[in-house]
C-alpha cells in the first residue's frame, strides 16, 4: 500500500507538477504534503475508486468537491455512506489513497454506532494510520461526538494514553484540544481545562515529540482562556519531573505567554 512517499512534496498548489496532481487525483499516489492533499480533485478520485456509483451520487460529489476541505471530505463520505453503507468503510480503509481512507474516517463519524466506545474502536485503526493526513481526519471526524459526550470521551481516551503507539497516544490529546484546528471549540474545556488532566498528566513526559507537540498545543490552546492555570500546571509538572520531554512540552505550552 502506497501510504507514504519519499519524495519532497510541494508546499504550494501552484508548485505541484501536473503528473503528480493527476496521480493524486487518480488514487495511485499518496499525498506528501497538506498542499497536495488539498489540491487533488476528489470528484475524479471518487470516480476512480468507485466507478460503479450511481449517476446521482457522482453529481452530488461534483457539488461537494467545490466546498471547503472539511465539507468536501464529509460531504463525499456522506455520499459513499448512503450508497454503500457500513461496507463502504471497509472498502475505503483498504485503498492506497490517503484521501479515500480519510473518507472512511468521516463515515465512521456518520455511522450510528450504539455508543462512544464502539465509535472509538472503529476509528482506532485510522488514528494509527501510517499517513499523517488520515490521522488528522480520524480525530476531526469523531470530535463532534467526543464533545457531546465529553466525560465519557475523557474516560475512554485516558485508556489510549497507555497505548504502545505514539499515534494513538497523540490522538487522545489532539482529539479534544480546547480550540483545535479546523473545528469547533470545546467550550467546557476552555472554561475548565482541568477536566482533561486524566489524559494530559500521563502524557506529560511522553518520549515521542509527536505526542509532546500535541500536549503542548493543548496547553497553548488552554492558555488563551486560562493562562494562570497553564502556568501552574507547567510549574507543577516541572517541579516533580525533570525530564527533557516535560521541559520541552512546557516551553512550547508557554510560548505565547509573557
Amino acid at each position: 500500500m502506497n501510504t507514504t512517499t519519499q519524495r519532497k512534496g510541494a508546499t504550494r498548489t501552484a508548485d505541484i507538477p501536473a503528473d503528480i496532481l493527476a496521480a493524486l487525483s487518480h488514487g495511485t499516489l499518496a499525498s506528501a504534503t497538506l498542499a497536495e492533499g488539498l489540491a487533488l480533485d476528489q470528484s475524479v478520485l471518487l470516480r476512480m475508486a468507485f466507478p460503479r456509483l450511481p449517476a446521482d451520487a457522482l453529481e452530488a460529489a461534483d457539488t461537494a468537491s467545490q466546498l471547503g476541505i472539511l465539507k468536501r471530505m464529509s460531504g463525499i463520505a456522506a455520499i459513499l455512506y448512503k450508497a454503500l453503507g457500513e461496507a463502504g468503510i471497509e472498502q475505503c480503509q483498504a485503498h492506497p489513497s490517503d484521501t479515500v481512507r480519510g473518507w472512511a474516517c468521516f463515515m465512521v463519524g456518520l455511522h450510528p454506532y450504539p455508543d462512544l466506545a464502539s465509535r472509538l474502536a472503529a476509528i482506532r485503526i485510522f488514528a494509527d494510520d501510517p499517513h499523517f493526513g488520515v490521522r488528522e481526519w480520524s480525530w476531526m471526524s469523531v470530535r463532534p461526538h467526543l464533545a457531546k459526550q465529553l466525560p465519557h470521551a475523557i474516560e475512554h481516551l485516558t485508556e489510549w494514553t497507555n497505548s504502545s503507539s505514539a499515534n494513538q497516544r497523540r490522538f487522545a490529546s489532539e482529539a479534544i484540544r480546547p480550540r483545535g484546528v479546523w473545528c469547533a471549540h470545546i467550550t467546557p474545556l476552555k472554561q475548565h481545562p482541568e477536566l482533561a488532566l486524566p489524559i494530559l498528566t500521563p502524557l506529560r513526559s511522553d518520549p515521542s515529540p509527536y505526542v509532546q507537540d500535541s500536549v503542548a498545543n493543548w496547553l497553548n490552546d488552554a492558555a488563551k482562556d486560562q493562562a494562570d492555570w497553564v502556568r501552574h500546571i507547567c510549574a507543577q509538572w516541572q517541579q516533580h519531573n525533570t525530564s527533557e520531554a516535560t521541559r520541552r512540552i512546557c516551553q512550547r505550552a508557554l510560548r505565547n505567554l509573557k
